[in-house]
């Protein structure tokens, strides 16, 4: 049976950056600060999603570097909504349209629904009400989460998205304990898509690879129900580097296997871009020290640091059921059964499979 989609064709897939719309919906009147990656993620969503769109910022550098002394640069209507309530703004706002439409007092139309938050406001403070918005499949919005790293609105405090061994104003590196933080990165587009999935879509993105970035936040508007989009975003400021290197530093983060790119489309895992060569053997994956030589926030690494962090991601490569997706692995005694639900699985008869 065919499953009923909220798509539209209006917003097409953009096939490369001749597609791009030239229209600009996130214009001059912000201050973030220079080099700004998650900047660029706002644009970037917004151009993708067109003029027939409201946005609504949880509190965090989007928002208040974005609506200083009564300016704005966002061209379409938009609200300030609490730290972590973007998942409870998302669906609200959701609600109230398709009320407004049923009752005839707005024209019956689509109008995309999107909720920014930072990783502080979402993967932390907000994880409940995103959660609890992805529950709600009957109404269509689209949660993203700009993850610089840290609670960089208030002087890059520590956050569950904050990278191993990496110093913060909340974990410094010092004489008598070299490394204050030593819990892994939470992985949030993963947990998304395990524990929702009745969501659609999820996916983790980077504006560093835009159209990619683009055409998810497209997918996930057409698509329908609530989606959720997680982007990683250089920092300069928070990251400790020039802020001409924010475009190579999230190339290198995809490239070194750092931040793997792909989606999750009604269950069904896509690796894209680089993430997918690498994983294809089509691209050799990057030591993550030219990665980590060129960030401040690494500058306490001692050898033994960096081979962890390898080591680490070595093992996300190699022994995870999907690399950067899925956390689990198959112990060897268990290895024989799963070649035999495999093989079961494509020996089924085509129209058994699509039943």
């Amino acid at each position: 049976m065919a499953v009923e989609t909220h798509g539209t064709g209006t917003l097409p897939p953009i096939k490369g950056v001749k597609d791009v719309p030239y229209d600009e919906l996130f214009v001059s009147g912000h201050r973030t600060c220079q080099g700004c990656e998650s900047a660029l993620v706002m644009r970037h969503m917004v151009k993708a999603s067109g003029p027939r769109t409201i946005v609504l910022g949880s509190t965090g550098c989007m928002y208040v570097a974005n609506t200083t002394y009564y300016t704005t640069p966002w061209v379409v209507p938009w609200m300030h909504t609490q730290l972590g309530a973007s998942g409870s703004a998302a669906l609200g706002t959701a609600a109230g349209l398709k009320v407004l439409m049923r009752k005839g007092k707005i024209k019956d139309e689509k109008i995309n629904v999107i909720a920014f938050c930072g990783d502080g406001g979402g993967a932390d403070m907000g994880i409940g009400a995103i959660s609890a918005t992805l529950t709600h499949k009957d109404y269509n919005s689209l949660i993203l989460l700009y993850d610089n790293e840290s609670y960089a609105n208030t002087d890059i405090q520590l956050s569950s998205q904050a990278p191993y061994g990496a110093v913060t104003t909340f974990s410094p590196s010092g004489t008598e304990k070299r490394l204050m933080h030593t819990r892994w990165k939470k992985n949030m587009p993963g947990m998304m898509a395990a524990g929702h999935p009745e969501s659609r879509y999820i996916a983790a993105g980077c504006a560093a690879y835009a159209v990619d970035l683009m055409n998810k936040i497209r997918k996930a508007l057409e698509i329908g129900g609530p989606t959720f989009v997680h982007t990683l975003d250089p920092c300069p400021k928070g990251w400790d580097y020039h802020p001409q290197y924010s475009q190579e530093l999230g190339h290198l983060a995809v490239e070194t296997g750092i931040w793997p790119l792909y989606e999750v489309v009604d269950g069904v895992c896509n690796l894209t871009g680089p993430t997918r060569q690498i994983a294809e053997g089509r691209k050799k994956r990057k030591p993550v020290y030219e990665y980590l030589k060129r960030q401040g926030r690494f500058a306490h690494f001692a050898d033994e640091d960096v081979e962890h962090f390898q080591a680490t991601v070595d093992k996300m490569w190699t022994e995870w059921l999907i690399p950067g997706v899925i956390p689990f692995t198959v112990p060897q005694k268990d290895q024989a059964i799963l070649k035999v639900q495999k093989k079961a699985l494509h020996e089924q008869p085509v129209a058994q499979k699509s039943a």
